[in-house]
């Protein structure tokens, strides 16, 4: 269930790092190597960048395949940026939300992913949206799971957790009242990451000589450098440092 993949570090192309490689992002979309539930991710796709001087990013989302979408690779070839994510989309039902439902999401300086589903979505988890506001369900960028568990995430980023407590808790509540569910998570503020690996593959490239470091979903390419995270894991990273924190399954 999708693919996604962000970067810090010195500006590259998009293209160097969702295009060119040999396992890259596009290639993913249709071969993914890791993933573990579904073969395709053909429900859409999306990228979010940050320009220098603007903390606010920029994004480009379609409803269509990536690889049927002829002006990204245009795009990814002229945009450089130091901080992007991005993801191809495997839908967990149908449905007709079109681009609105492809990740990144976004709000003010972050943008998040969710590579997974919502088990029993939408009845096991009507409780916990009952924690939001009637104007936070009104805001949600799609009817899809994906974008509950962003606006679960956006309403603790809003009351002032950093961005692992932020996914942590997230996590765990939906955990609790969806057992089952795959929960992996990527969150970016343009400055750090952070990332849950909680039902399906997670992996990181870290090079602080270098200054830059890299999330992915599963290697771009054959780096003896990458390492994969174990599941039920929160990941938080700057080009400088990457941290594991275990994190612990909730009892429903």
């Amino acid at each position: 269930m999708c693919r996604h993949i962000a970067y810090l570090g010195s500006p590259v192309s998009l293209g160097r790092l969702l295009v060119e490689p040999e396992h890259s992002l596009v290639r993913q979309s249709w071969a993914p190597r890791r993933q573990r539930y579904g073969t395709v991710n053909a429900d859409g796709f999306g990228v979010g960048w940050y320009a220098e001087g603007d903390p606010v990013p920029a994004r480009y989302r379609r409803d269509r395949p990536i690889w049927g979408d002829p002006g990204f690779p245009d795009l990814a070839r002229v945009v450089r940026s130091g901080a992007f994510l991005a993801a191809v989309r495997d839908a967990t039902v149908a449905g007709a939300d079109g681009e609105a439902a492809a990740a990144p999401f976004a709000s003010g300086p972050w943008l998040f992913s969710h590579n997974g589903s919502l088990r029993d979505w939408p009845d096991s988890v009507a409780e916990t949206a009952s924690a939001l506001s009637a104007r936070e369900l009104l805001d949600l960028a799609a009817r899809t799971d994906s974008a509950l568990v962003w606006a679960l995430v956006l309403h603790r980023l809003r009351q002032g957790d950093d961005l692992g407590t932020a996914l942590a808790e997230a996590v765990r509540e939906l955990a609790g009242a969806a057992p089952g569910s795959r929960l992996n998570l990527l969150l970016t503020d343009g400055a750090a990451i952070a990332a849950t690996a909680w039902g399906d593959s997670l992996w990181y490239l870290s090079d602080p000589p270098a200054g830059r470091v890299v999330v992915a979903s599963e290697p771009y390419d054959d780096d003896p450098r990458w390492y994969e995270v174990p599941d039920r894991t929160l990941l938080s990273a700057t080009p400088a440092r990457v941290t594991l924190t275990p994190l612990k399954e909730t009892t429903p």
